[in-house]
């Protein structure tokens, strides 16, 4: 059942009008009249979100997550679990892929899709030793010559002290280095969500791609609104302040393209979205394949030397 965001309840109560039409059986044709109707409205909405409304569209329970790009982008995916000194962290999977024909190496954050998947992958929340894995990953793609491909979806690296006393800032830190020193093409995905270190840990790339309705920050428009304003209530001014749109950080020069989602966004159609997004990677993948291993670092340090300098 479709769940219906706070801003879509003229669209929700079109739908409902039109079922209740359906179900009484004497009603058709002005249900779809109302479907015809809704359909336009959502169109509309969508053309002109604010900020604060792609941050809730972002982080809709039903857009596609780590599971649905992985069953419908890639073949013969094996998960390699685990940093080899502490522990699996089950908020970051990656393993090896074929995308294409091509061998690739895919890691990612998972959010979980309902209460139990949620706890158990901590709502993509990394530890240290996820960001470990990540790094252990990513020697493994550099040294069998295998692109890397990250999607990423999280409020932010796990705040608690067990993971400050294991070293979180320091693990952020060396798997965005290793992102950074790769000699593979690396290419981010920001699918939902892509919030502060715990996600440049994963996005320190060759080409960051970003959903139309995702959203980038280095702090949540709550935590912000509660740093400047005092209250969480402020978070839509936070939002628009931030620039955390796709259109906004493409216009900066943060990502380099926007995969465009399906009308009502990627959460009303989870296989159009992937498919846009096949067809964004497949382009990004025979743009790299033919740099060397020094200039796939000499390009991806170029582009984040120049940020902020425009």
């Amino acid at each position: 059942m479709m769940q219906y965001l706070g801003f879509e309840k003229p669209i929700e109560t079109l739908a409902a009008h039109a079922a209740a039409l359906r179900r009484s059986g004497a009603g058709e044709a002005e249900a779809a009249m109302l479907d015809e109707r809704a359909e336009r409205q959502l169109v509309d909405l969508y053309a002109r979100l604010t900020p604060w409304q792609r941050t809730q569209v972002a982080r809709h329970p039903d857009r596609p997550h780590f599971r649905h790009f992985v069953e419908g982008l890639f073949d013969e995916f094996l998960p390699l679990a685990g940093d080899r000194a502490f522990a699996d962290d089950t908020a970051i999977i990656g393993g090896l892929a074929k995308f294409e024909g091509r061998s690739v190496l895919v890691i990612g954050h998972v959010k979980g899709e309902d209460t139990t998947s949620r706890l158990h992958h901590n709502f993509g929340m990394a530890r240290p030793e996820g960001y470990r894995k990540a790094i252990r990953l990513m020697d493994l793609a550099d040294r069998f010559g295998l692109p890397v491909i990250t999607l990423v979806d999280t409020p932010g690296a796990f705040p608690g002290i067990d993971a400050e006393a294991r070293g979180q800032a320091e693990a952020i830190a060396r798997s965005t280095e290793r992102c950074l020193s790769l000699g593979v093409p690396l290419i981010a995905v920001i699918v939902g969500e892509g919030g502060s270190g715990g996600a440049v840990a994963l996005a320190a790339a060759n080409r960051v791609l970003m959903f139309e309705h995702a959203v980038y920050s280095v702090i949540s428009p709550e935590g912000c609104a509660s740093i400047l304003w005092r209250g969480a209530d402020r978070a839509p001014d936070a939002a628009e302040a931030m620039k955390i749109t796709a259109a906004d950080l493409l216009r900066l020069g943060v990502i380099h393209r926007i995969v465009y989602e399906p009308k009502g966004g990627a959460h009303r159609d989870h296989p159009g979205a992937i498919k846009r997004l096949s067809l964004a990677l497949r382009a990004e993948l025979d743009g790299l394949k033919t740099l060397s291993p020094a200039e796939l670092r000499t390009e991806r340090r170029n582009f984040f030397l120049q940020l902020g300098r425009g």
